[in-house]
């Protein structure tokens, strides 16, 4: 047992962990950099295999394995760590280590690492290993940042309830049969002086070679991470995904019919919103189509900004007093630096379940991703409960389908209608006089009628009314309310399927 330094060790307990013996390895951003570049040109290794105990690890049995809060790494003051068993979703072992005053050390696995708590049944067998670990909130009773499995790692954000996942990256996502997922094989965890806690991490595929520096910090906003990233490719890249978000769409109110469960809506997040390179702010409700489908929102330069909202925070939206879905964070990714020109993907896939991720969006570079590329890329993740800016646009926050025409009439025959809700700063006090115009285009089929009128009761809310001809196939309706030909809302873009 080796005591970790006191940058590591100031704390009510003292905290130890298992590990190697020696002077350690000499760490800094600038090796690990350096190693990556190095094993990058070499000839490619065999990945990290799955431990085939960790099979018999089911959900039951993962919630019955703890790790001991006397192992925490490091002190109870927000930034803690802890460990992660080895389990049926999570059957590759990781390798974690400890920097301190540039040299850092592994944590090797101990038998009494992990504790068993009682249970229906035999105690599980753990294996013997560690699949990815998580940051503590003050006091050790919940964690805010976890990452356990592949590439992805999540956050429970500024109202402390997890939802959507990240990504280290993407690699021919929407491909039928060739989509990647490299891996984090190794981490390095450094605590800063300004209470920032500093994950390393190697990232490691057939088509890959990568390095990551996460700068993490937890606040009453929410979480920040500042990454930074470096890529070697060892193969063309069809679709390099770069800051891929990762969640979880069925239903809402834009698409009742699919609503089979008796809860009003289930999501994680209900919108995909772009702040783009030209200053126009795009809104795209989120779906689940009939079939895979791929949308590609192209961009002339860098993006001020990304990412997966859940807009609707109302309770009786979702009625679930079990997982709580309007506290699902939403996740606004922010490039640094310049991306050049691309496009934000979007990719959504069916689901009939609550626990399947059917929803990745990412940035596409623009410049072909070629052999022997080294890449760069730096960006800021907020995991946030509010909109990603306070600017006054009105933003979209209802949408409805159904049958077109006048209430109480009979229903236009080969039509549809879309009404959108819009609110913010920029409609308060306008009225039906105040040359509110809607600016409406679809790519396929006829508008039939547009009308938009301000919510009776609701202040700074306006709803707009499009009916449209049907069509066999998927139709996009993009939709911005403007007065004297500026912008006083965000551009909806809605898929109809």
């Amino acid at each position: 047992m080796a005591m970790l330094s006191a940058a590591w060790i100031v704390a009510a307990r003292s905290a130890k962990v298992q590990a190697a013996t020696g002077a350690g390895q000499p760490f800094s951003w600038d090796w690990l950099i350096a190693h990556a570049r190095t094993l990058a040109h070499g000839p490619a290794q065999p990945l990290p295999g799955a431990d085939p105990a960790a099979a018999a690890i089911d959900y039951d049995d993962a919630n019955r394995i703890t790790f001991r809060p006397e192992r925490t790494i490091g002190p109870d003051d927000g930034y803690a760590v802890r460990l992660f068993p080895l389990i049926k979703h999570a059957p590759v072992p990781v390798e974690i280590n400890i920097v301190d005053r540039g040299v850092a050390r592994r944590i090797m696995h101990a038998a009494d690492m992990f504790a068993v708590t009682p249970g229906s049944g035999p105690a599980p067998h753990i294996p013997a290993g560690i699949a990815g670990l998580r940051i503590m909130a003050r006091g050790g009773k919940s964690d805010w940042l976890a990452f356990q499995g592949a590439s992805y790692f999540r956050s429970a954000g500024a109202l402390d309830q997890y939802g959507l996942s990240a990504r280290g990256l993407a690699i021919d996502a929407g491909i039928d049969g060739r989509e990647e997922f490299p891996v984090f094989t190794r981490f390095w965890i450094e605590r800063g002086a300004d209470k920032a806690l500093t994950l390393y991490a190697l990232l490691e595929g057939t088509s890959v070679m990568g390095v990551y520096r996460f700068v993490n910090r937890n606040g009453p906003g929410g979480v920040t991470q500042d990454v930074s990233m470096r890529l070697w490719l060892r193969k063309d890249i069809e679709r390099l995904g770069i800051a891929p978000l990762t969640s979880m769409f069925w239903y809402d109110e834009g698409n009742r019919a699919q609503g089979i469960d008796w809860r009003p809506e289930i999501h994680d997040s209900d919108r995909l919103v772009i702040h783009n390179h030209a200053g126009e702010r795009i809104c795209r409700p989120l779906g689940n189509p009939p079939h895979p489908t791929i949308n590609s929102f192209i961009d002339t330069g860098t993006p001020e900004g990304f990412g997966l909202l859940q807009r609707d925070r109302n309770f009786d939206h979702y009625q679930d007093d079990g997982v709580f879905y309007e506290k699902r964070p939403s996740l606004w990714v922010e490039p640094i630096g310049d991306w050049g020109a691309g496009a934000v993907t979007l990719y959504e896939i069916p689901t009939t379940r609550e626990y399947e991720d059917n929803v990745v969006a990412f940035w596409t570079p623009a410049a072909p991703a070629r052999k022997g590329a080294e890449l760069t890329f730096d960006y800021r993740l907020r995991w946030i409960a509010t909109e990603p800016d306070s600017g006054p646009l009105a933003r979209v926050v209802d949408r409805w389908t159904g049958t077109a025409g006048r209430p109480g009439t009979d229903p236009i025959q080969g039509a549809r209608r879309l009404v959108v809700d819009f609110e913010g700063a920029a409609l308060q006090g306008l009225t039906r006089d105040s040359d509110v115009v809607p600016d409406v285009a679809i790519d396929s089929g006829r508008v039939l009628a547009v009308h938009t009128y301000p919510v009776v009761g609701r202040k700074a809310r306006w709803r707009l009314i499009v009916d449209l001809t049907k069509s066999d196939a998927a139709v996009n309706v993009r939709a911005t309310l403007r007065m004297k030909r500026l912008a006083i809302s965000e551009t909806l873009i809605s898929q109809f399927y």
